[in-house]
């Protein structure tokens, strides 16, 4: 792990992420299009992990075993489905990053990023005292080879780490705070714990406005997912391969 020690939100900290494959866009690399439905896929887990033909279809819930093509081209190994648009213009994007050696956006921040970053020493304050535990400023954290990053907003001794947020949105919140719904935040704190090395990373949510109320600070302790990591390291080195595909096509038609 390569330790980059600056503020979030800093030119050093825009220019440390240029090119790179950020944990918070790691569901985005991620996505898909025209893959294998549920169904399918959970008769693809149970057969790739060695179960019976008869399980694995009482697990999907199949009657037979399926005949299409997807299915098979997934048991073989293959590659099933092609990347979302989103993740395409992500890759396409990090390739020019990658010429230029500069941040597309010029280091621009929306004010939802702005507020966050403002609010995060206020974040990791109200974590320490709430845990008493002694959080260290991090910045940015790379994996050795500089292809993949995460913004760390806190290492922990030698086997934590924490993220924060700060939402504003009340779906957001109330998907937290009611529903105790953390799913849309699993590949950044699996990705933080990936890059890291670490063995758990501490989920915040910050929200000022409901310190009346003694909601101000609420954390989830998240352990390490080898078995996610691993699904996601996978996929996210197709996704860095289809960032050099863009890069090599761009350099060539520029010579």
């Amino acid at each position: 792990m390569i330790i980059v020690n600056c503020d979030q939100g800093s030119p050093e900290w825009h220019q440390a992420r240029a090119g790179v494959i950020t944990a918070s866009m790691f569901s985005v690399a991620r996505s898909r299009v025209g893959g294998l439905t549920e169904q399918q896929q959970k008769y693809v887990d149970a057969i790739l992990a060695g179960r019976s033909e008869t399980y694995a279809r009482d697990v999907a819930g199949y009657k037979a075993a399926p005949k299409a093509e997807a299915v098979q081209r997934a048991l073989d190994g293959e590659n099933v489905g092609d990347f979302s648009l989103a993740a395409k213009d992500y890759a396409f994007r990090l390739a020019i990053e990658r010429i230029s050696g500069t941040p597309l956006d010029e280091g621009f921040e929306t004010w939802q990023m702005k507020r966050g970053h403002e609010l995060e020493p206020a974040a990791r304050m109200a974590h320490e005292i709430t845990t008493g535990l002694v959080i260290e400023h991090a910045g940015f954290v790379l994996t050795d080879d500089g292809l993949f990053g995460a913004s760390a907003d806190g290492l922990i001794d030698d086997v934590g780490g924490s993220e924060y947020k700060c939402f504003v949105s009340p779906e957001r919140l109330r998907s937290i705070l009611i529903d105790s719904d953390w799913s849309d935040l699993v590949d950044q704190v699996q990705g933080c714990l990936w890059i890291t090395g670490r063995k758990w990373w501490d989920q915040c949510l910050y929200c000022p406005a409901l310190e009346p109320a003694g909601k101000h600070f609420t954390r989830l302790r998240v352990e390490r997912d080898d078995n996610h990591i691993e699904a996601m390291e996978t996929e996210l080195m197709q996704f860095a391969r289809l960032v050099s595909q863009y890069e090599g096509s761009l350099r060539k038609k520029a010579a």
